[in-house]
């Protein structure tokens, strides 16, 4: 048996929100499905409520938590599990790759704060084969976006880029009963699988990154409007992509076809 934490209060600069409801706790463990041999990563645990159900079916976690008040409790609460350990650091500024070494792929997982979800989810996976996937939960409204398909008002330069990186599956939604404080916002538990071969190799991402910021940059305006400071309509056209397209239409794969070409093409 682990050991109750003490009630905390949430810290706004952080943007936590702790997760109290069991029944989301096991689904959400359910999902990841840990199995033997596995190397799991758990980013911010806050008070332990999801540490306590990973430990108790993997038995083995690595976690990291940034606010250094709650690493005490969460070390006292889970004393009796030798394979938990706590590092206190920022997940922004972590080196990934470095911690894998040359152990097993990480699954990494977190209730994350909206205003890092973005930044950290980029910076995992630019951490390349050091992760295995990733299970999160996020505000309702970014796993929306991130798992939206071309033609659809959510598609938008997180939901090209992220799909360029991975596989993406919005699992359920979580109310804000779920949670202490709740928060003014449903959220959803969403899966990130880093393609192992990836469907379509942009020869600079830098370059493709650019481009998608630049096609969304006015999502109602045409590609031709967006970008012809870059790119002819009759370039476009050559690419059997039309100039009179939003963006919002368009695929990863036309994005990373127009990219390849301004990488091949550039003087």
């Amino acid at each position: 048996m682990s050991r109750q934490p003490a009630p905390m209060r949430a810290r706004k600069r952080f943007g936590q929100n702790f997760l109290q409801d069991h029944g989301v706790i096991e689904r959400i463990v359910g999902s990841i499905h840990p199995r033997e041999g596995d190397r799991l990563v758990e980013i911010g645990p806050g008070q332990g409520a999801l540490t306590e159900e990973l430990l108790a079916v993997h038995g083995s976690l690595e976690a990291i938590e940034l606010d250094r008040d709650l690493i005490p409790g969460l070390r006292t609460r889970f004393f009796n599990y030798p394979d938990f350990n706590i590092i206190e650091g920022d997940a922004l500024a972590f080196d990934f790759r470095a911690f894998r070494g040359e152990g097993a792929p990480l699954r990494v997982v977190g209730n994350l704060p909206y205003n890092i979800s973005t930044p950290l989810i980029f910076h995992l996976l630019s951490a390349g084969d050091a992760v295995r996937d990733m299970h999160f939960m996020l505000q309702k409204e970014v796993v929306a976006r991130l798992a939206a398909q071309p033609g659809t008002g959510q598609w938008g330069r997180l939901s090209v880029m992220t799909r360029y990186y991975c596989q993406v599956e919005s699992l359920f939604d979580v109310p804000p009963e779920a949670f202490l404080p709740q928060p003014k916002v449903d959220s959803s538990i969403v899966r990130l699988v880093p393609w192992q071969v990836r469907p379509h190799v942009a020869h600079d991402e830098t370059l493709l990154s650019d481009l998608v910021r630049r096609a969304f940059s006015q999502r109602r305006k045409t590609l031709r409007n967006n970008l012809r400071d870059i790119m002819s309509a009759e370039t476009l056209e050559s690419l059997e992509i039309a100039p009179t397209r939003r963006p919002e239409t368009l695929s990863v794969g036309e994005f990373v076809t127009i990219a390849n070409h301004l990488s091949e093409n550039a003087s």
